[in-house]
């Protein structure tokens, strides 16, 4: 499974990482489709370099041509004056896999919980932090899942 490959070599690079999205609220227990895994890391350059670092040791590469230090460095601007709010990263041999970095959330702000999935052990963030981040989007995708996850509370 392509989610426990992304922790798992995330986990080997030791970045604290955070399943976001739809797969968060899909392991939350509400019914939800979706393709692309969204994780948070800790807003450092240590942070965007391991985890490039662990997405490119399982064969993806970056969408844009920068690099972890750069993100770092001008992540203000990506978000600020690009409206980048996630650093993506595909497959180019499978373009379903996809991974994208949040940039405008900071794991050591949020708060987490470890699940088990099948043999592994995965963090996904809390549910309340989930639903003030979905809140925060606004789209018609994340307000249902809003509905979803009151309703698991």
């Amino acid at each position: 499974m392509f989610l426990i490959e992304v922790c798992k070599a995330l986990k080997a690079k030791r970045v604290s990482y955070a399943v976001v999205g739809g797969y968060a609220v899909a392991l939350h227990g509400a019914v939800r489709g979706t393709v692309d895994i969204d994780i948070v890391v800790k807003i450092s350059e240590k942070s965007f370099i391991s985890a490039e670092a662990a997405l490119k040791s399982i064969g993806l590469t970056p969408r844009l041509p920068v690099t972890g230090k750069e993100v770092f460095l001008f992540r203000e601007e990506y978000i600020s004056n690009r409206n980048l709010i996630a650093w993506s990263f595909v497959d180019q041999k499978d373009p379903t896999k996809v991974v994208d970095i949040i940039l405008t959330e900071d794991l050591s702000d949020l708060k987490t919980k470890v699940i088990p999935v099948g043999k592994e052990k995965l963090r996904i963030l809390d549910i309340d932090d989930l639903i003030r981040m979905k809140k925060k989007s606004g789209r018609k995708q994340d307000l249902e899942d809003i509905k979803a996850l009151e309703l698991l509370k």
